[in-house]
């Protein structure tokens, strides 16, 4: 096992680095263009944004890392999720977000070790902050230490909930889980469009919970992490144990698992 303190840094450096670009595209402007030539929606976008950050997070973590195996969104498909050491790069989390000049949306970097999480960085360029968290040693924000709320109750807290680019089924049973938990007297939802953001809110302590029925690993992978290391419970929205693949996830201060899970669990697509 690597030395942690290095892994950090190590990502916590190349999620600098990617949103130092991100910041210029943002202030300078950028085009956006569609997935639809490739098979995908008019809504699900792409940048020269997410396209260089990547390849300059690439280039950044092969040069102190040359062995590694890495995953990412773009162009970095290959990396297998059982390798001894892969990271995983999400290089502008909340693409939409970015193209509509909504200054929320991240990079996010995550560091497994034999399919295990031990470090994760995701940053908000715009209000510079880094929130990290390492396997064993806690999550924080800026250096200064978090954890989950302690609300016993969803009517005590807002819920975070996100959208897959499917506006059919999965569309559907996602509103009608909203309703359940405003049946539940919850305080709000929340709908933020950046689900690494959206998982270390949970970890502040600012959500009481997330759920979403589609994401991929790199949505999650530090996330996850900063969940768990701030106190809370993550798992697929069934209960099960998350897989570093697409899936379904709810993230909880731990206390409100199951009370989710009750209502994710009837609704999933």
């Amino acid at each position: 096992m690597l030395d942690r303190n290095e892994l950090l840094l190590t990502a916590t450096s190349a999620a600098r680095v990617g949103g130092e670009i991100l910041l210029r595209y943002f202030r300078d402007g950028v085009t956006i263009r569609n997935k639809s030539e490739v098979g995908g929606k008019t809504y699900d976008l792409v940048s020269d944004a997410d396209l260089e950050s990547e390849q300059a997070i690439a280039n950044f973590l092969r040069t102190r890392y040359p062995g590694h195996e890495l995953l990412g969104e773009e162009s970095l498909a290959g990396g297998a999720t059982d390798a001894e050491h892969l990271w995983i790069i999400d290089p502008l989390d909340g693409t939409n977000n970015f193209a509509h000049r909504l200054p929320h949306f991240a990079v996010s970097i995550a560091y497994y070790h034999r399919g295990e999480p031990v470090v994760g960085a995701v940053f908000n360029p715009v209000r510079d902050e880094m929130f990290t968290a390492t396997k064993g040693g806690g999550a924080a924000i800026n250096g200064v230490a978090v954890s989950v709320c302690n609300s016993e109750k969803l009517s005590e807290v807002l819920i975070g909930c996100g959208f897959y680019y499917d506006r059919g089924d999965m569309m559907r049973s996602t509103l009608a889980a909203i309703e359940a938990f405003f049946g539940n007297d919850i305080h709000g939802i929340r709908r933020f469009g950046t689900a690494s953001l959206d998982l270390c809110q949970v970890g502040c302590g600012q959500f009481g919970g997330f759920f979403e029925y589609q994401l991929s690993p790199w949505d999650f992978a530090a996330g996850r992490l900063f969940v768990s290391e701030a106190g809370g419970q993550v798992s697929d929205a069934r209960g099960a144990d998350l897989p570093l693949k697409t899936t379904s996830l709810v993230a909880s201060n731990g206390k409100l698992h199951e009370a989710m899970l009750q209502i994710t669990k009837q609704h999933h697509p």
